[in-house]
């Protein structure tokens, strides 16, 4: 089928229910009769009457309007696409269970059965070309698939090995970055901003100056609390990034490059929630996303104190990480158990409530709580 013709959903239709812009359905496809109005042989209100709706029945019924073959071979010139007739497997029956294993797969079927992407082959070049809306994406994108290895993303290798992230490598990376902010933020607070050089000039000056007992015991009183004003700020970042940022879905623009963006940020993670190489976040996409933030901390805040609270911060986005990929693979205490429920029903029962990880309790504060 030509990439001009596009898979819609029955919601993409019914949006075009005027003289304007009138679409009609037959037969799972998609016509865009708007130009043939002024032509219809029982005027343009009869057909305004079925604008957005499905008019294979009326136009079998000889009582309400008879038709020719020749209508129906016109009717093929306005073709603009077909319904997509994907499958729903996210449910608000769904109940999250301590065991909770699901059913790898079966690639060949999935893929005749939705038209979506095929996940036997590269996902990114698919989503980019595709032939879908923006509708029938998000409709799609939403209902999880498992497979037991990670599909490819890209095709060369070069690419491919910077979307898929161990759990480990976060920890790894970001808190010795964080212990480093911390340290350089005590060193600040016992012997003033000014007397550290900056670190490009001279990065390793806080080390030196902790070694040499340099960190009087005020700056822990003055480090810790920005340190722990970061932590809350990271539960607040965590919940606006998931809701406004991940789930933008609203505000996407039905274009490949917005469903492109979409599906590298946040798409994926949800077409392949079980997927263990891409629960966490790779860290050049975790630098691009701080950097903005990072540097407003150190707008708002003299350098010591915007130090701690970003360190804070870190400390606390790696617990958010790991937690993330704890409630979907792994047995849990009682707490961490019940948030794997919850963040579990934000897959498969309901993708439009409970964004909070860590915690609810930003859900709670604006009216998103997801009951599991």
């Amino acid at each position: 089928m030509s990439k001009r013709i596009r898979i819609f959903t029955e919601e993409d239709v019914s949006k075009h229910a005027s003289s304007s812009s009138c679409w009609v359905t037959r037969n799972g496809k998609v016509y865009d009769v708007t130009r043939f109005l002024p032509d219809h042989p029982g005027g343009e209100d009869y057909i305004l009457n079925y604008g957005g709706k499905d008019i294979g029945a009326v136009m079998k019924d000889a009582s309400e309007h008879d038709h020719s073959d020749s209508a129906y071979d016109m009717l093929e010139e306005f073709v603009i696409g077909r319904l997509g007739k994907g499958e729903t497997l996210v449910s608000d029956d769904w109940e999250a269970t301590d065991d909770f294993e699901p059913e790898e797969t079966d690639l060949s079927a999935d893929y005749e059965r939705n038209q979506f992407l095929d996940l036997r082959r590269p996902l990114f070049m698919q989503v980019w070309e595709a032939n879908f809306s923006k509708s029938y994406y998000l409709q799609q994108v939403h209902q999880p698939r498992h497979l037991v290895e990670s599909p490819r993303l890209f095709g060369p290798w070069y690419l491919e090995i910077f979307t898929r992230t161990s759990w480990y490598v976060v920890p790894t990376i970001w808190l010795p970055i964080a212990g480093y902010l911390f340290v350089r933020a005590l060193v600040q607070f016992s012997i003033g901003s000014n007397a550290l050089p900056p670190f490009t000039v001279d990065p390793a000056a806080p080390l030196r100056a902790a070694l040499a007992g340099r960190i009087v015991p005020m700056a822990f009183a003055k480090a810790v609390p920005c340190f722990l004003f970061g932590n809350l700020v990271w539960t607040i970042l965590e919940y606006i990034f998931h809701r406004f940022l991940f789930h933008i879905d609203g505000l996407l623009p039905d274009h490949p490059a917005a469903l492109t963006l979409h599906f590298l940020m946040h798409g994926i993670h949800h077409y392949l929630p079980m997927d263990r190489l891409r629960l966490v976040m790779p860290p050049l996409m975790f630098s691009v996303l701080s950097f903005p933030m990072t540097k407003l901390a150190h707008l708002l805040f003299p350098p010591a104190m915007a130090n701690a609270t970003i360190a804070g911060a870190f400390v606390f986005y790696v617990l958010y990480d790991c937690m993330h990929y704890a409630l979907h693979h792994t047995r849990l205490p009682a707490y961490v158990r019940e948030m794997k429920k919850y963040h579990l029903a934000h897959h498969y029962k309901n993708f439009e409530l409970g964004f909070g990880v860590t915690s609810k309790i930003w859900d709670y504060v604006f009216n998103t709580v997801l009951v599991v």
